[in-house]
Protein backbone atom coordinates (compact mmCIF):
# COMPACT_ATOMS: atom_id res chain seq x y z
CA UNK A 1 0.00 0.00 0.00
CA UNK A 2 1.56 3.68 -1.00
CA UNK A 3 2.23 5.94 1.61
CA UNK A 4 -0.71 8.34 -0.01
CA UNK A 5 -3.04 5.51 0.29
CA UNK A 6 -1.85 4.85 3.97
CA UNK A 7 -3.31 8.12 4.20
CA UNK A 8 -6.46 7.83 2.89
CA UNK A 9 -6.65 4.83 5.29
CA UNK A 10 -6.24 7.21 8.22
CA UNK A 11 -8.20 10.12 7.13
CA UNK A 12 -11.19 7.79 5.86
CA UNK A 13 -11.08 6.54 9.75
CA UNK A 14 -9.88 3.59 11.33
CA UNK A 15 -13.64 3.61 11.34
CA UNK A 16 -12.52 2.47 14.67
CA UNK A 17 -12.75 6.09 14.67
CA UNK A 18 -16.15 6.09 14.44
CA UNK A 19 -16.54 6.81 18.11
CA UNK A 20 -13.70 8.89 19.99
CA UNK A 21 -12.80 7.88 22.85
CA UNK A 22 -15.43 8.01 25.88
CA UNK A 23 -16.73 11.26 24.63
CA UNK A 24 -20.06 9.45 24.03
CA UNK A 25 -19.73 5.86 23.84
CA UNK A 26 -20.11 4.36 26.58
CA UNK A 27 -20.86 0.50 25.99
CA UNK A 28 -17.25 -0.24 24.89
CA UNK A 29 -15.43 0.35 21.17
CA UNK A 30 -18.34 3.18 19.76
CA UNK A 31 -21.53 2.06 21.17
CA UNK A 32 -23.91 3.31 23.40
CA UNK A 33 -25.09 1.71 26.47
CA UNK A 34 -27.67 4.84 27.54
CA UNK A 35 -31.24 3.93 26.74
CA UNK A 36 -32.66 3.38 29.47
CA UNK A 37 -32.58 6.04 32.78
CA UNK A 38 -34.14 3.22 35.25
CA UNK A 39 -31.76 0.50 34.06
CA UNK A 40 -28.95 2.38 34.79
CA UNK A 41 -29.97 3.18 38.18
CA UNK A 42 -28.81 -0.63 38.44
CA UNK A 43 -25.34 -0.39 35.69
CA UNK A 44 -28.11 -2.02 33.79
CA UNK A 45 -27.48 -5.08 36.09
CA UNK A 46 -30.88 -6.87 34.78
CA UNK A 47 -32.04 -5.06 31.89
CA UNK A 48 -32.39 -8.62 30.24
CA UNK A 49 -34.80 -9.44 33.00
CA UNK A 50 -36.95 -6.33 33.18
CA UNK A 51 -35.02 -4.31 35.97
CA UNK A 52 -35.54 -1.40 33.77
CA UNK A 53 -39.47 -1.49 33.05
CA UNK A 54 -40.38 -1.01 29.23
CA UNK A 55 -37.18 0.44 28.30
CA UNK A 56 -35.73 -3.10 28.90
CA UNK A 57 -37.54 -3.56 25.19
CA UNK A 58 -33.80 -2.85 24.07
CA UNK A 59 -32.05 -5.81 25.56
CA UNK A 60 -34.61 -7.94 25.54
CA UNK A 61 -37.70 -6.91 23.36
CA UNK A 62 -39.86 -10.25 25.52
CA UNK A 63 -40.19 -7.96 28.76
CA UNK A 64 -42.87 -5.98 26.72
CA UNK A 65 -45.31 -9.08 27.95
CA UNK A 66 -44.64 -7.63 31.61
CA UNK A 67 -46.33 -4.28 30.97
CA UNK A 68 -50.08 -4.17 31.09
CA UNK A 69 -51.91 -2.05 28.91
CA UNK A 70 -51.15 1.06 26.97
CA UNK A 71 -47.68 2.07 28.09
CA UNK A 72 -44.77 5.01 26.96
CA UNK A 73 -42.03 5.64 28.10
CA UNK A 74 -39.19 8.51 27.10
CA UNK A 75 -35.86 8.37 28.56
CA UNK A 76 -32.86 10.59 28.04
CA UNK A 77 -29.31 10.81 29.61
CA UNK A 78 -26.41 13.85 29.23
CA UNK A 79 -23.06 12.29 29.10
CA UNK A 80 -20.47 14.66 30.33
CA UNK A 81 -17.18 12.90 29.44
CA UNK A 82 -13.60 14.12 30.26
CA UNK A 83 -10.79 12.82 27.82
CA UNK A 84 -7.10 14.45 27.47
CA UNK A 85 -4.30 12.82 25.28
CA UNK A 86 -0.95 13.88 26.52
CA UNK A 87 2.16 12.96 24.79
CA UNK A 88 5.47 12.18 26.23
CA UNK A 89 8.36 14.10 25.72
CA UNK A 90 10.07 10.85 23.51
CA UNK A 91 7.21 12.15 20.61
CA UNK A 92 8.98 14.41 17.75
CA UNK A 93 5.60 16.49 18.09
CA UNK A 94 5.51 16.94 21.62
CA UNK A 95 5.93 20.15 21.18
CA UNK A 96 2.88 21.42 19.51
CA UNK A 97 1.05 20.07 22.71
CA UNK A 98 -1.94 17.73 23.82
CA UNK A 99 -5.30 17.76 22.68
CA UNK A 100 -7.47 19.11 25.13
CA UNK A 101 -10.73 17.70 26.41
CA UNK A 102 -11.70 15.90 23.25
CA UNK A 103 -14.84 14.77 24.39
CA UNK A 104 -17.51 16.70 23.62
CA UNK A 105 -21.27 16.50 26.18
CA UNK A 106 -23.94 15.13 24.65
CA UNK A 107 -27.69 13.82 24.43
CA UNK A 108 -28.85 10.34 24.00
CA UNK A 109 -32.78 9.78 23.97
CA UNK A 110 -34.75 6.78 23.89
CA UNK A 111 -38.22 6.04 23.48
CA UNK A 112 -40.52 3.20 23.98
CA UNK A 113 -44.15 1.73 23.99
CA UNK A 114 -46.47 -0.65 23.80
CA UNK A 115 -50.04 -2.24 23.91
CA UNK A 116 -51.44 -5.39 25.19
CA UNK A 117 -54.07 -6.50 22.72
CA UNK A 118 -55.19 -9.31 24.73
CA UNK A 119 -54.11 -11.52 27.29
CA UNK A 120 -51.54 -13.77 25.14
CA UNK A 121 -50.72 -10.62 22.79
CA UNK A 122 -48.60 -7.49 22.44
CA UNK A 123 -47.39 -5.07 20.00
CA UNK A 124 -44.82 -2.16 20.37
CA UNK A 125 -41.90 -0.07 19.25
CA UNK A 126 -38.76 1.43 20.78
CA UNK A 127 -36.89 4.45 19.39
CA UNK A 128 -33.10 4.21 19.88
CA UNK A 129 -29.68 5.62 19.43
CA UNK A 130 -27.39 2.78 19.67
CA UNK A 131 -24.13 4.13 18.21
CA UNK A 132 -22.85 8.17 18.14
CA UNK A 133 -20.74 10.74 20.00
CA UNK A 134 -18.72 14.00 19.00
CA UNK A 135 -15.08 14.33 19.62
CA UNK A 136 -13.16 17.56 18.72
CA UNK A 137 -9.40 18.13 19.75
CA UNK A 138 -7.37 21.34 19.52
CA UNK A 139 -7.12 22.50 15.92
CA UNK A 140 -3.60 22.20 16.21
CA UNK A 141 -1.90 19.34 18.53
CA UNK A 142 1.04 16.47 18.17
CA UNK A 143 -1.47 13.74 17.37
CA UNK A 144 -2.92 15.39 14.27
CA UNK A 145 -1.98 13.39 12.18
CA UNK A 146 -3.71 10.62 13.69
CA UNK A 147 -7.29 11.61 14.21
CA UNK A 148 -9.13 15.43 14.29
CA UNK A 149 -12.81 15.78 14.80
CA UNK A 150 -15.31 12.95 14.56
CA UNK A 151 -18.49 12.35 14.44
CA UNK A 152 -21.42 9.89 14.15
CA UNK A 153 -25.06 9.50 14.58
CA UNK A 154 -27.08 6.96 14.22
CA UNK A 155 -31.36 6.27 14.89
CA UNK A 156 -32.69 2.96 15.45
CA UNK A 157 -36.51 1.94 15.33
CA UNK A 158 -37.37 -1.68 16.37
CA UNK A 159 -41.20 -2.76 16.24
CA UNK A 160 -41.94 -5.99 17.74
CA UNK A 161 -44.47 -8.72 18.67
CA UNK A 162 -44.81 -9.95 22.34
CA UNK A 163 -46.44 -13.17 22.64
CA UNK A 164 -47.29 -14.42 26.37
CA UNK A 165 -47.37 -18.25 25.91
CA UNK A 166 -47.94 -19.56 29.39
CA UNK A 167 -47.64 -17.72 33.09
CA UNK A 168 -43.69 -18.87 32.98
CA UNK A 169 -42.69 -18.47 29.40
CA UNK A 170 -43.00 -15.47 27.15
CA UNK A 171 -40.85 -14.81 23.29
CA UNK A 172 -40.72 -11.68 21.08
CA UNK A 173 -39.04 -10.47 17.93
CA UNK A 174 -39.53 -7.33 16.01
CA UNK A 175 -37.53 -6.36 12.81
CA UNK A 176 -34.80 -3.17 12.82
CA UNK A 177 -34.40 -0.41 10.71
CA UNK A 178 -30.70 1.85 11.02
CA UNK A 179 -29.85 5.04 10.04
CA UNK A 180 -26.14 5.38 10.67
CA UNK A 181 -23.79 8.51 9.55
CA UNK A 182 -20.18 9.27 9.90
CA UNK A 183 -17.75 12.20 9.31
CA UNK A 184 -14.12 12.21 10.47
CA UNK A 185 -11.42 14.27 9.93
CA UNK A 186 -7.38 14.10 10.05
CA UNK A 187 -4.59 16.53 9.36
CA UNK A 188 -2.90 15.02 6.17
CA UNK A 189 0.93 16.75 4.79
CA UNK A 190 1.15 19.53 2.41
CA UNK A 191 1.14 18.07 -0.85
CA UNK A 192 4.90 16.45 -1.88
CA UNK A 193 5.76 16.99 2.17
CA UNK A 194 6.44 14.21 4.54
CA UNK A 195 4.35 12.96 7.24
CA UNK A 196 5.63 15.41 9.76
CA UNK A 197 3.95 18.19 7.79
CA UNK A 198 1.35 17.12 8.89
CA UNK A 199 1.78 18.39 12.60
CA UNK A 200 2.58 21.92 10.94
CA UNK A 201 -0.18 24.50 12.48
CA UNK A 202 -2.22 25.53 9.40
CA UNK A 203 -1.94 21.63 8.02
CA UNK A 204 -4.66 20.69 5.92
CA UNK A 205 -7.37 18.04 6.63
CA UNK A 206 -8.91 15.28 4.46
CA UNK A 207 -12.56 14.04 5.02
CA UNK A 208 -14.23 11.08 5.12
CA UNK A 209 -18.18 11.92 4.98
CA UNK A 210 -20.54 8.10 4.51
CA UNK A 211 -24.13 7.34 5.41
CA UNK A 212 -26.93 4.50 5.19
CA UNK A 213 -29.91 2.59 5.81
CA UNK A 214 -29.52 -1.49 7.58
CA UNK A 215 -32.13 -3.80 8.58
CA UNK A 216 -31.15 -6.25 11.59
CA UNK A 217 -33.89 -7.79 14.17
CA UNK A 218 -34.04 -8.09 17.96
CA UNK A 219 -35.42 -11.40 19.70
CA UNK A 220 -35.73 -12.42 22.60
CA UNK A 221 -37.53 -14.91 25.94
CA UNK A 222 -38.43 -14.55 29.45
CA UNK A 223 -38.85 -17.44 31.85
CA UNK A 224 -40.37 -17.08 35.42
CA UNK A 225 -40.07 -20.23 36.85
CA UNK A 226 -41.48 -19.10 40.13
CA UNK A 227 -42.83 -16.08 42.01
CA UNK A 228 -40.22 -13.70 42.43
CA UNK A 229 -37.42 -15.00 39.79
CA UNK A 230 -37.74 -13.52 36.38
CA UNK A 231 -34.65 -14.68 33.77
CA UNK A 232 -34.30 -12.48 30.54
CA UNK A 233 -32.27 -13.48 27.10
CA UNK A 234 -32.16 -11.37 24.49
CA UNK A 235 -30.39 -10.78 21.40
CA UNK A 236 -29.51 -7.68 18.70
CA UNK A 237 -28.55 -8.81 15.34
CA UNK A 238 -25.74 -7.08 13.19
CA UNK A 239 -26.84 -4.59 11.16
CA UNK A 240 -25.07 -4.49 7.58
CA UNK A 241 -24.20 -0.69 6.23
CA UNK A 242 -22.65 0.16 2.84
CA UNK A 243 -22.04 3.63 3.01
CA UNK A 244 -22.06 5.95 0.44
CA UNK A 245 -20.00 9.15 0.40
CA UNK A 246 -16.93 11.37 -0.03
CA UNK A 247 -13.74 11.28 0.73
CA UNK A 248 -11.96 14.64 0.24
CA UNK A 249 -8.54 16.03 0.80
CA UNK A 250 -6.88 19.55 -0.42
CA UNK A 251 -6.19 19.80 -4.00
CA UNK A 252 -3.27 17.70 -5.73
CA UNK A 253 -3.59 14.93 -2.54
CA UNK A 254 -5.69 12.75 -4.43
CA UNK A 255 -4.87 13.34 -7.45
CA UNK A 256 -6.97 15.46 -9.83
CA UNK A 257 -10.30 15.62 -7.70
CA UNK A 258 -10.66 17.06 -4.40
CA UNK A 259 -13.72 14.47 -4.01
CA UNK A 260 -14.28 11.20 -4.28
CA UNK A 261 -17.17 9.20 -3.95
CA UNK A 262 -16.47 6.09 -1.33
CA UNK A 263 -18.53 3.55 0.24
CA UNK A 264 -17.53 1.48 2.83
CA UNK A 265 -19.38 -2.04 3.99
CA UNK A 266 -19.34 -1.80 8.06
CA UNK A 267 -21.50 -4.82 9.82
CA UNK A 268 -22.32 -2.82 13.47
CA UNK A 269 -22.00 -5.83 15.73
CA UNK A 270 -24.44 -8.29 17.05
CA UNK A 271 -24.97 -8.46 21.01
CA UNK A 272 -26.05 -11.27 23.53
CA UNK A 273 -27.75 -9.89 27.18
CA UNK A 274 -28.55 -12.06 29.65
CA UNK A 275 -30.77 -10.83 33.17
CA UNK A 276 -31.74 -12.58 36.36
CA UNK A 277 -33.86 -10.65 38.95
CA UNK A 278 -34.54 -12.46 42.43
CA UNK A 279 -36.36 -11.00 45.08
CA UNK A 280 -35.50 -11.35 48.11
CA UNK A 281 -38.10 -9.59 50.10
CA UNK A 282 -41.63 -7.74 49.36
CA UNK A 283 -39.43 -4.77 49.18
CA UNK A 284 -36.11 -5.14 47.47
CA UNK A 285 -34.84 -7.44 43.90
CA UNK A 286 -31.13 -7.82 43.52
CA UNK A 287 -30.38 -7.89 39.33
CA UNK A 288 -27.67 -9.45 37.81
CA UNK A 289 -26.27 -9.09 34.24
CA UNK A 290 -24.12 -10.49 31.37
CA UNK A 291 -23.64 -8.36 27.50
CA UNK A 292 -21.19 -10.35 24.90
CA UNK A 293 -20.44 -7.88 21.96
CA UNK A 294 -19.33 -9.06 18.66
CA UNK A 295 -17.01 -6.34 17.92
CA UNK A 296 -14.87 -8.90 16.09
CA UNK A 297 -17.04 -8.81 13.38
CA UNK A 298 -16.17 -5.61 11.97
CA UNK A 299 -12.14 -6.70 10.87
CA UNK A 300 -10.79 -4.52 8.17
CA UNK A 301 -13.52 -3.38 6.21
CA UNK A 302 -12.50 -1.84 2.28
CA UNK A 303 -12.70 1.72 1.57
CA UNK A 304 -13.75 1.54 -2.14
CA UNK A 305 -13.67 4.65 -4.78
CA UNK A 306 -14.30 5.22 -8.70
CA UNK A 307 -14.83 2.24 -11.00
CA UNK A 308 -14.88 -0.04 -7.92
CA UNK A 309 -11.51 -0.34 -7.12
CA UNK A 310 -10.22 -0.45 -3.84
CA UNK A 311 -8.61 3.35 -2.65
CA UNK A 312 -7.70 1.57 0.87
CA UNK A 313 -8.54 -0.48 4.01
CA UNK A 314 -9.94 0.48 7.39
CA UNK A 315 -7.81 -1.65 10.35
CA UNK A 316 -9.60 -1.98 12.98
CA UNK A 317 -9.36 -5.71 14.32
CA UNK A 318 -11.44 -5.28 17.99
CA UNK A 319 -11.68 -8.03 19.97
CA UNK A 320 -15.36 -9.12 21.44
CA UNK A 321 -16.63 -6.96 24.26
CA UNK A 322 -18.11 -8.23 27.47
CA UNK A 323 -20.01 -6.76 30.76
CA UNK A 324 -21.13 -7.98 34.47
CA UNK A 325 -23.07 -6.24 36.00
CA UNK A 326 -24.81 -6.64 39.41
CA UNK A 327 -27.77 -3.93 41.60
CA UNK A 328 -30.60 -4.46 43.74
CA UNK A 329 -33.57 -1.87 44.07
CA UNK A 330 -35.40 -1.25 47.66
CA UNK A 331 -38.89 -0.13 47.63
CA UNK A 332 -39.08 2.57 50.18
CA UNK A 333 -43.03 2.97 50.26
CA UNK A 334 -45.73 3.09 47.85
CA UNK A 335 -44.25 5.95 46.32
CA UNK A 336 -40.75 5.75 46.28
CA UNK A 337 -38.07 3.35 45.06
CA UNK A 338 -34.08 3.62 45.00
CA UNK A 339 -31.44 1.74 43.08
CA UNK A 340 -27.71 0.79 42.78
CA UNK A 341 -25.69 -0.81 40.99
CA UNK A 342 -22.11 -1.76 40.05
CA UNK A 343 -20.54 -3.16 36.87
CA UNK A 344 -17.08 -4.20 35.18
CA UNK A 345 -16.74 -3.97 31.24
CA UNK A 346 -13.78 -5.36 29.53
CA UNK A 347 -13.02 -3.39 26.11
CA UNK A 348 -12.37 -4.58 22.96
CA UNK A 349 -9.65 -2.70 22.44
CA UNK A 350 -5.99 -2.86 24.20
CA UNK A 351 -2.74 -1.01 23.71
CA UNK A 352 -1.96 -3.10 20.40
CA UNK A 353 -4.84 -1.42 18.40
CA UNK A 354 -5.53 1.50 20.59
CA UNK A 355 -5.83 4.77 18.25
CA UNK A 356 -5.98 8.36 19.34
CA UNK A 357 -9.53 8.34 17.91
CA UNK A 358 -10.51 5.51 19.85
CA UNK A 359 -8.35 5.42 23.41
CA UNK A 360 -10.90 3.14 25.19
CA UNK A 361 -10.11 0.73 27.79
CA UNK A 362 -11.63 -1.54 30.69
CA UNK A 363 -13.75 0.35 33.27
CA UNK A 364 -15.64 0.04 36.55
CA UNK A 365 -19.53 1.49 36.20
CA UNK A 366 -21.01 2.58 39.85
CA UNK A 367 -24.84 3.79 39.76
CA UNK A 368 -27.59 4.77 41.47
CA UNK A 369 -31.11 5.66 40.72
CA UNK A 370 -34.29 6.60 41.86
CA UNK A 371 -38.07 6.63 41.03
CA UNK A 372 -41.36 8.02 42.02
CA UNK A 373 -44.66 7.49 41.43
CA UNK A 374 -46.87 10.48 41.02
CA UNK A 375 -50.10 8.11 40.62
CA UNK A 376 -50.86 4.95 39.24
CA UNK A 377 -50.34 6.34 35.11
CA UNK A 378 -47.58 8.44 35.87
CA UNK A 379 -44.19 8.10 37.31
CA UNK A 380 -40.39 9.23 36.67
CA UNK A 381 -37.24 7.95 37.47
CA UNK A 382 -33.76 9.82 37.64
CA UNK A 383 -30.05 8.39 37.70
CA UNK A 384 -26.16 8.93 38.13
CA UNK A 385 -23.19 7.17 36.85
CA UNK A 386 -19.40 7.98 37.34
CA UNK A 387 -17.28 5.35 35.29
CA UNK A 388 -13.55 4.80 36.12
CA UNK A 389 -11.27 4.21 33.87
CA UNK A 390 -7.90 1.76 33.70
CA UNK A 391 -4.70 3.66 33.28
CA UNK A 392 -4.83 3.99 29.54
CA UNK A 393 -1.55 4.68 27.00
CA UNK A 394 -1.34 4.91 23.16
CA UNK A 395 1.58 3.45 21.51
CA UNK A 396 1.35 4.05 17.50
CA UNK A 397 4.47 2.71 16.71
CA UNK A 398 6.22 0.42 13.55
CA UNK A 399 4.02 -2.45 13.67
CA UNK A 400 0.97 -0.68 15.22
CA UNK A 401 -2.01 -0.73 12.59
CA UNK A 402 -2.53 3.07 12.17
CA UNK A 403 1.72 3.69 11.58
CA UNK A 404 2.60 6.18 8.93
CA UNK A 405 6.12 7.03 9.63
CA UNK A 406 5.70 9.57 12.78
CA UNK A 407 6.26 7.70 16.03
CA UNK A 408 2.57 9.11 18.89
CA UNK A 409 3.17 8.08 22.10
CA UNK A 410 0.75 9.39 25.10
CA UNK A 411 -1.13 8.87 27.91
CA UNK A 412 -4.37 9.26 28.02
CA UNK A 413 -6.44 11.02 31.31
CA UNK A 414 -10.41 10.01 30.96
CA UNK A 415 -13.39 9.70 32.70
CA UNK A 416 -17.50 10.04 32.52
CA UNK A 417 -19.85 11.24 34.68
CA UNK A 418 -24.03 10.42 33.34
CA UNK A 419 -26.59 12.21 33.87
CA UNK A 420 -30.21 10.05 33.00
CA UNK A 421 -34.28 11.13 33.31
CA UNK A 422 -37.17 8.93 32.51
CA UNK A 423 -41.06 9.89 32.31
CA UNK A 424 -43.30 6.71 32.38
CA UNK A 425 -46.90 7.36 31.70
CA UNK A 426 -49.62 4.71 31.04
CA UNK A 427 -52.46 6.27 28.71
CA UNK A 428 -55.53 3.48 29.61
CA UNK A 429 -57.10 3.08 33.18
CA UNK A 430 -55.47 0.59 35.33
CA UNK A 431 -58.47 -0.29 36.74
CA UNK A 432 -60.20 -1.73 33.68
CA UNK A 433 -57.09 -3.45 32.10
CA UNK A 434 -56.19 -6.70 31.09
CA UNK A 435 -54.83 -7.94 33.92
CA UNK A 436 -50.81 -8.16 33.99
CA UNK A 437 -49.34 -11.32 32.90
CA UNK A 438 -46.93 -11.05 35.08
CA UNK A 439 -46.58 -9.34 38.81
CA UNK A 440 -43.12 -7.92 38.79
CA UNK A 441 -42.29 -4.81 40.48
CA UNK A 442 -40.09 -2.38 38.66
Amino acid sequence: MSRFNRSLSLAAVSLAALMAAQGGAQAGAFGLREQSATAQGFSFAGAASGSGGLSSMYWNPAVITMAPGWQSEWHASLIIPRVDINPLPSVPTFAVGASGDIGQDAIVPASYGSYQINDMLWVGVSTSSPYGLVTDPRTNWSGQLYSRSSKIFSVNVNPVLGVKVNDWFSFAVGPSLQYFDITLKRAVPFPGAPAASAVFPGAPSAALEGDDIGFGFTAGVTITPFAGTTIGLGYRSQVEHELEGTLSAPFGSIGPFARLPITAKLKTPDQVTIGISQAITPDMTVHAGFEWTNWSVLETPLVIGPAGAAVTDIPLNYDDGFFYSLGFDYQINDRWIVRAGVAYEESPIDTEIRSTRLPDNDRIWASIGLGYRWNDQLSFDVAYTHIFSKDTDIRILPGHQDFEELPFVADVDSSVDIISAAVKYRWDNPARAIPAPIVRKY
